[in-house]
């Protein structure tokens, strides 16, 4: 049962404070009584009165303060042993019929510290597990590359499935690629770059799964690799998405670090593109071109006014 506050302090004067009091009355009329007294010719003028009322009243004013210090120190005192009281009731052990203390509240992810994810992911039951799984929408990103001197070149299809990134905790192949992508500097780059545009994108409600980019042929995607710009080669920036373009642009005007993130993105894109035509087949161009990572560059380029 709930209790109210306890109050250690007396409700009443205590026996010092009534001696005291009572010592002040007495003083008070003895003085008065002195001076009452006192032959006339020994004042001079209201000189008198002066000095009899700082002879009554002075004592008795630092009389009060001392009293009134000593009841503030009663009161910090009881405090203090209030303040001993709970901890020592809260170092006790928990027996039978006591009510534990409620555990934590756990608090939702907010939408700034949620991981990357690239489509939407209905809501389900999630059956009892001994071990916690990995989301299906955001697979583990492990960014600790291994060793680049004595790695194998990255293989165009590797590259591409880890652009893709793992659909979902099962894709062992697409885990496969991407750890061999993060063994190359270069791809590594392009990769945690693309992650973070992906996770900001998602921030707003922009899933790479939900764009459906118009296919562009083989020979735009050469013709942008090797730098040629403007309404010549817009069809790559495929994504029609008028309310997303919308909302990336606006993201762009007023905040910072999406820019930021966003045009360091599109340069690692199109220094991993350079090198990634010049060895590409047609099928490879058209495959790179359906990644998730490809979907944020026609998304983020077109919104960055690329191809005006």
């Amino acid at each position: 049962m709930a209790q109210g506050p306890i109050n250690d302090q007396p409700q009443g004067p205590t026996q010092a404070e009534t001696a005291a009091i009572a010592l002040c009355a007495l003083w008070v009329v003895g003085v008065a009584v002195a001076f009452w007294l006192m032959p006339g010719e020994v004042a001079i003028g209201g000189l008198r009165v002066v000095v009899m009322l700082l002879t009554m009243f002075v004592p008795v004013a630092m009389v009060g303060i001392a009293l009134f210090m000593a009841r503030i120190v009663q009161g910090l005192q009881a405090e203090v042993r209030h303040l001993h009281k709970a901890l020592a009731a809260m170092r006790q052990p928990v027996t039978a019929g006591q009510a534990t203390p409620a555990a934590p509240v756990q608090r939702p992810v907010t939408a700034a510290a949620a991981p990357f994810a690239s489509q939407r992911v209905p809501a389900r039951p999630v059956a009892a597990r001994t071990a916690t799984p990995l989301p299906v929408e955001q697979p583990a990103l492990a960014f600790a590359a291994g060793p680049e001197d004595d790695s194998p070149p990255l293989e165009h299809p590797d590259l591409i499935r880890a652009l893709n990134f793992p659909d979902n905790e099962d894709d062992t192949a697409g885990f496969a690629a991407l750890r061999r992508a993060l063994r190359d500097r270069t791809a590594r780059h392009l990769v945690q770059a693309s992650q973070d545009v992906l996770t900001l994108l998602s921030q707003d409600g922009i899933y790479m799964d939900d764009l459906r980019p118009d296919p562009a042929s083989a020979d735009l995607w050469r013709r942008f690799a090797k730098g040629e710009r403007g309404q010549g080669v817009a069809a790559v920036g495929a994504v029609r998405d008028e309310a997303g373009l919308s909302v990336v642009t606006a993201r762009m005007r007023e905040d910072a670090v999406f820019r930021d993130a966003v045009h360091h993105f599109l340069r690692r894109f199109d220094l991993i593109l350079v090198t990634f035509e010049q060895n590409a087949t047609d099928a490879d161009l058209r495959a790179l071109a359906e990644t998730r990572t490809a979907r944020a560059f026609m998304l983020l380029a077109r919104a960055s006014r690329t191809f005006d």
